[in-house]
Formats: C-alpha cells, structure tokens, sequence
C-alpha cells in the first residue's frame, strides 16, 4: 500500500481503483456508498464524501481503507492453492458465485452452484468452520460474498484471486474466458 497515499483529496474512483474493497469497507463500518441515499459519485473527494455523510475524521477513514486491505488480501486464496487443494480431503467448498449463464460458459470440477436455495442450506445446515472458498469472473464480487460469510459467522473463508478467468490462464487454459 505504501505506493498509493490516500488524502482528502483523492477522488473515490481513484481509491476504488487502487483498492478494490473500499466501497465494501465504507459501507461496513460508515454505511456509505451502498445504496441511492448514501451513494457518491466517482469524481467525489474523500473529503466531500465525508463531510455529506457527517463523518467528522477523515484521517480514521483513511485508516480504515487501509485497515480493511490488508484484511481483504488475508481473504484471498489463488488458484494455484485452490486446484492443490481440491479433492486432498480437507473439506474445502469451491462455490461458484457466478450468474448461471456465465457458469454455463465456464466451470471447474467440483465447484458447487450458489442459488439462493444453496445459500440458505449453507447458513443452515454447514458447519461455520468449513472451508469455503468462492469464485467469481475476476475476483471481485466472490469478496463480496466472503465478507457476506464471514458477517454471518463463517470462519473459514476465502476469494479465489482472479476468479475463473485467472483459473483458466494459470491452471487449465482449455476453459473458455469470456
């Protein structure tokens, strides 16, 4: 993180870009930029953002942005450690958080289909320590859906970094990427 310095200034476009996580990270702890009525643009400063939602210290804004990367990075898994984990017995749950359309394009073996019929066993009936890995298209949305987990008392999660399109340059370049 030490290359990129976050400043009251610094436009939200610019902190998304250079990390990844910042608008799950703002609604979590400041319930900003979740929905219409705590929206900003991206051409928004930290500054502005802060000061229409009535958050009084940027400076432990910026330190949580920071904060919640480093433990958005603890989350992630590659697919390296993903394709040696699959099938060596250790209970891990490969699930695909993908649209069907696009799991239709492009799967692996083994990953499990996440509906919300799935979703609700899961938080019903799995054991909260369980392995549970999600995969997305690029790595994005399966944060998402770890922290989602995790808030409801997971304590075994990770993102596959890159999602299946790393998966399909790195470990099996026979699937499709779209």
């Amino acid at each position: 993180m030490s290359e990129f310095i976050v400043t009251p200034q610094t436009q939200m476009q610019e902190i998304e870009d250079k990390i990844p996580g910042a608008r799950r990270a703002l609604f979590q702890k400041y319930h900003v930029g979740g929905c219409s009525s705590c929206g900003f643009e991206p051409t928004d400063t930290l500054e502005q953002v802060c000061a229409s939602h009535n958050i009084l210290d940027v400076p432990e804004v910026v330190s949580w942005l920071y904060e919640s990367h480093e433990l958005d990075k603890k989350l992630q898994i590659s697919p390296e450690e993903v394709h040696a984990a699959l099938g060596n017995g250790n209970g891990m749950k490969l699930l695909d958080f993908r649209p069907e359309e696009e799991q239709a394009i492009a799967t692996i073996d083994g990953a499990i289909p996440l509906s919300p019929e799935k979703v609700q066993e899961i938080m019903d009936t799995w054991e909260k320590d369980t392995l549970l890995v999600f995969m997305c298209h690029h790595g994005i949305s399966s944060m998402d859906s770890a922290a989602y987990f995790i808030g409801h008392g997971f304590t075994n999660v990770r993102s596959m970094t890159g999602g299946i399109d790393a998966w399909a340059q790195t470990i099996d370049t026979a699937i499709a990427r779209y």
